[in-house]
């Protein structure tokens, strides 16, 4: 178990980097670079990109600070938090030697039945920078189908077009939208 806790804070340290910033707080607040990189690169709202990717993967640290977790998995709607890139690429591993392939992974949950080929493999899928550009890219193609972003954002959870689907979608758009108006500067 302390193991474990250590291995989180050096995971956490050395994410610094990813959300450490060098831009202005006047700019957008709190939003990290890589999101505000990826989402301009993309075409997406960085601010929505952000809301999605706490929607999707928010892990509480001790500090009380929420920030999307690069290895949290959601197997079968289970959520797993992993200290590690290795240790959740070995969970993954796990998972599809055991049959499962309805595996969500990395800050934006991308799901590795529908999306396998553009994920690549387990560890690429783990990459926090590729993770976040596949999840910008299918939020901004749910966006060309709808011309909405928090619409987008629902769809992005939930993109087929049963009244079960629809219903998630409307669930998880109230999700992302709280997730935005608690972001400062939603104003």
């Amino acid at each position: 178990m302390r193991d474990q806790a250590v291995r989180r804070t050096l995971a956490a340290t050395a994410l610094a980097l990813l959300y450490s910033s060098s831009v202005s707080a006047a700019t957008e607040p709190l939003i990290p670079p890589a999101y505000l990189s990826i989402a301009r690169e993309v075409g997406v709202p960085p601010r929505l990109l952000y809301a999605v990717a706490l929607t999707e993967s928010a892990l509480r640290f001790s500090t009380a600070a929420v920030q999307p977790w690069p290895w949290s998995l959601n197997v079968n709607g289970k959520t797993e938090y992993h200290a590690s890139r290795a240790d959740a690429y070995r969970a993954i591993r796990r998972h599809l030697a055991a049959g499962r392939r309805s595996i969500d992974i990395g800050l934006m949950q991308v799901n590795w039945r529908w999306h396998r080929e553009t994920l690549q493999d387990p560890w690429k899928a783990l990459d926090p920078y590729h993770n976040l550009r596949i999840g910008a890219r299918l939020l901004r193609d749910r966006y060309r189908e709808c011309g909405d972003w928090l619409t987008a954002a629902g769809r992005y959870h939930a993109p087929a077009a049963t009244s079960r689907s629809q219903a998630l979608a409307k669930t998880y758009r109230h999700h992302v939208a709280k997730q935005l108006a608690q972001l400062p500067g939603s104003g």
